[in-house]
């Protein structure tokens, strides 16, 4: 053979393209594959921008777990887009990524940011516990109400209506006033708890203090 076999893996529909460190989608990618292909992995690069989606006019599932991917990301419009993992990449800014998805995503029912700082995961963040993840995914549920599966869990029913009575106050850095939750955070943190005012009662920290409410979390 005079050229060798491109490095894709065709099923269909289905395109991987896996482990080849490049920084942004090959052109020849969505030129060959961008109008018929619905599933797209790009795992294990070194992916910094995903601009070359905007020849993905039919994609459905997008796979871009292992890279780079900061807050600056940007995705064209996607409207058949239902399921999108960006696990292990450099997100922080869990809100703006939020709104993002929210205008250029509109079908999407299953969401994974598992390895990222935005995703308060133990796994990844020694210093999160289980309430700061839950707190995070009531934050998730109210950006984004037609989730049906995020990060490795199924959505209930309970945490839809937790997100809508509450999930517009889970970023906010500022807990209400609680005698047993200060005593909490006093316990099982170092250097934020110095912040907390004797007085007031509020803490002003980075997120991490967050907890759940004690009242009904028994």
């Amino acid at each position: 053979m005079a050229h060798s076999e491109p490095p894709v893996a065709l099923n269909g529909s289905q395109i991987s393209y896996i482990g080849h460190d490049c920084t942004n989608i090959p052109a020849f990618l969505g030129d060959a594959y961008g109008h018929f292909a619905k599933r797209l992995d790009l795992s294990f690069n070194q992916l910094r921008s995903l601009a070359g989606l905007k020849m993905f006019t039919e994609l459905e599932e997008l796979v871009v777990d292992n890279n780079l991917l900061g807050n600056d990301l940007q995705l064209p419009r996607l409207p058949n887009l239902h399921t999108l993992t960006l696990n292990k990449n450099r997100l922080t800014d869990i809100e703006a990524l939020l709104e993002h998805l929210a205008a250029v995503t509109p079908s999407l029912e299953y969401l994974s940011l598992l390895g990222n700082e935005a995703c308060p995961n133990q796994l990844v963040s020694p210093d999160k516990d289980e309430d700061d993840y839950q707190r995070y995914r009531y934050f998730v549920l109210y950006k984004l109400p037609q989730l049906k599966f995020l990060d490795t869990r199924k959505v209930t029913r309970k945490e839809v209506m937790e997100a809508q009575a509450r999930g517009a106050f889970m970023k906010v850095v500022k807990p209400k006033s609680e005698a047993g939750y200060l005593s909490n955070v006093a316990t099982s943190t170092t250097a934020s708890t110095q912040k907390a005012t004797d007085s007031s009662g509020t803490i002003s920290s980075d997120g991490q203090l967050f907890r759940r409410h004690t009242e009904g979390h028994e």
